[in-house]
């Protein structure tokens, strides 16, 4: 009797547990609803969100920083939009230097081409927008420009405190000074003798800080003017306002180049530069995939200089035998489709603005800088120009 007592309530207690289980189903327990939603999901990553949910991640509600995400990011937004938006600072002679006409010219426009023709397949579908040195960090962090391609020093308080990222140096500079040899100076002078000088820099620059913080540790004294545009810091010193002018060497070489006057001569001293001024591509912050795709265009420019690969023969590369130069152009093996860019990417590179030598020679040669014996040769001839494998 009491096992048929407990038999009965036991089944009852299994009645009423089936019961509740069947009363209790829902459409999220049906593996067909749980398929659909996975497929839609994937299959509808690169298309416009409907969704509040899936609303692009460039829209923060609460202003908050977002997070980029491989489909959602400044790769993207370029192809997207069809343009590369770069900012360089039109001023900065063999670097980006806006001629008469409005066309953009130098090492660091030809960069910004690069990348035009790495990730949209035209080297002249760019934007270049002319930013001051107090405008160039801003303009990332609002998005205003893409890339900034702007002579700008790779240092630990950008790469950190001021939220920037840097890519590959794509040119080795260190600051010097610029003097008349009326006044006294000669290349084999040193900065102790600008005692009593007035120097004249941009504002807001590495070399700004630089110069004051190396005259207060020699001891000598300096009157410091600041402005925004390097034009006006040569127009100073062309009316004598300034005695002696500082930014990278490389910069003082191309104005050297371009306004000394005739009967004059300007002299460009110490002759060992008194910082380290790494120059190359600034991006925004925490897109991994933009910041790679911008790494490997100036690395597939390294690389086939690295193999004496020029714009004129891609072709003969791409069906040639060098494994690396085929991947690299889109062959067999090639990596450019798993960064979101075309299998092509880099052979448009090469082929529309050539390999780093070549970039280097068209800008920076005709004003006297050679990559001879410099920290810009490439690493195999004593430089420091160097890229990873494309493997």
């Amino acid at each position: 009797m009491f096992s048929r007592k407990w038999l009965t309530l036991l089944a009852l207690v299994l009645s009423f547990g089936l019961l509740a289980t069947a009363c209790g189903s829902s459409d999220d327990s049906e593996p067909a609803a749980t398929d659909d939603s996975s497929a839609t999901t994937d299959d509808s990553a690169d298309e416009p969100a409907d969704e509040p949910a899936d609303e692009p991640a460039d829209e923060p509600a609460d202003g908050d920083e977002v997070e980029l995400t491989q489909d959602g990011g400044i790769l993207a937004a370029v192809q997207s939009r069809g343009t590369l938006n770069c900012g360089v600072s039109g001023a900065a002679v063999a670097f980006s230097f806006t001629q008469a006409d409005g066309s953009v010219t130098g090492i660091d426009a030809d960069y910004c081409r690069a990348v035009a023709a790495a990730v949209l397949g035209d080297a002249n579908a760019v934007e270049f927008a002319a930013l001051t040195a107090a405008e160039r960090f801003t303009a990332i962090q609002t998005g205003d420009v893409d890339v900034l391609m702007r002579n700008s020093t790779w240092t630990q308080s950008r790469d950190t405190e001021v939220g920037m990222d840097f890519g590959p140096t794509t040119y080795y500079d260190g600051q010097q000074l610029m003097g008349r040899a009326s006044d006294g100076f000669s290349a084999a002078s040193e900065v102790a003798e600008v005692d009593g000088a007035i120097v004249c820099t941009n504002a807001g620059t590495t070399t700004e800080t630089n110069i004051s913080e190396l005259a207060a540790s020699l001891g000598i004294n300096i009157t410091l003017n600041t402005f925004e545009d390097f034009n006006q810091v040569m127009d100073g010193f062309l009316s004598g306002a300034c005695d002696i002018v500082t930014t990278d060497g490389s910069g003082l070489v191309g104005r050297k180049a371009e306004q000394q006057p005739a009967g004059e001569e300007w002299v460009i001293f110490p002759s060992t530069p008194i910082s380290k001024e790494p120059l190359g591509p600034v991006y925004a912050q925490n897109d991994s995939q933009w910041a790679d795709v911008v790494n490997w265009t100036v690395y597939s420019t390294v690389i086939a200089d690295e193999y004496g690969i020029t714009a004129a023969d891609v072709d003969a590369a791409l069906a040639g035998d060098n494994a690396e130069m085929v991947r690299l152009l889109g062959g067999e093996g090639e990596l450019q489709s798993t960064m979101g860019l075309s299998p092509d990417a880099f052979y448009n590179v090469i082929s529309q603005v050539g390999n780093y030598g070549e970039i280097f020679d068209r800008n920076l040669n005709p004003v006297g800088l050679s990559r001879d014996g410099s920290a810009n040769a490439r690493w195999t001839e004593g430089g420091l120009i160097y890229a990873p494998p494309a493997r």
